[in-house]
């Protein structure tokens, strides 16, 4: 397998040079870049075209909530993994809306920054219980995320149990039979239905509503 191509970002050089050391002893890690804002993350990642960003939140020039989207604008399957000091509510949910796929605190263990990148680049949802329970009171807002007038299908419903339970779509396709094409289809389906911005959403919404329960496999 190749290496997951990881740029990090962080304003505090010792910091920045501290991840890049631990990511640089990963076999199936490589750092391809290095930036201290977000302006200069967007060049780099240009540049390198990176799997995976680790994003600090606040930067001087434009801090991370500004970077998100013009990252996801500028490469649309980049996954970025938001790393701060911060757990407020509302930019930990700014977050997730924007595009992050992750979010951890820069007080996890080095163990739980390696888990949530590969995490990350294998496309799964990658937040700390206590900062998902942030965000699920944040997005707790029925008038916004409620069913619209099109129901979830059947099949629906049971990719989103699985997306809730962390799996990515390759593996949503093999627990229910079908190609990674129709889940990839389902899944627009449900962030739009939902009017949710991205999988990590969906996931949180699934398990406040109670739909990830164990999911049995079924053929199509």
């Amino acid at each position: 397998m190749k290496p997951v191509r990881i740029l990090v970002v962080d304003d505090e050089n010792v910091v920045r040079e501290g991840f890049v050391t631990i990511l640089s002893l990963q076999p199936d890690m490589e750092v391809v870049g290095e930036a201290q804002d977000g302006i200069q993350a967007v060049q780099v990642a240009r540049k390198t075209k990176p799997d995976v960003v680790l994003l600090d939140m606040r930067m001087p020039k434009q801090d991370g909530l500004e970077t998100i989207p013009k990252l996801k604008q500028l490469l649309p399957d980049i996954r970025i993994l938001v790393l701060t000091s911060f757990a407020e509510s509302d930019r930990v949910y700014q977050a997730i809306k924007s595009g992050a796929l992750g979010y951890l605190l820069k007080d996890a263990t080095r163990n739980q920054l390696l888990e949530a990148i590969r995490d990350v680049a294998d496309g799964k949802a990658s937040l700390l219980p206590s900062i998902a329970m942030k965000v699920i009171h944040e997005i707790d807002h029925p008038e916004e995320l409620s069913y619209t007038a099109d129901p979830l299908t059947p099949r629906e419903l049971e990719v989103l149990r699985l997306i809730a339970r962390g799996m990515s779509n390759k593996e949503i396709a093999t627990a229910l039979f079908v190609n990674d094409r129709t889940v990839a289809k389902h899944v627009s389906s449900i962030l739009e239905k939902l009017q949710l911005a991205n999988r990590t959403q969906a996931a949180l919404y699934a398990n406040r509503e109670g739909l990830a329960g164990p999911q049995e496999k079924t053929k199509k």
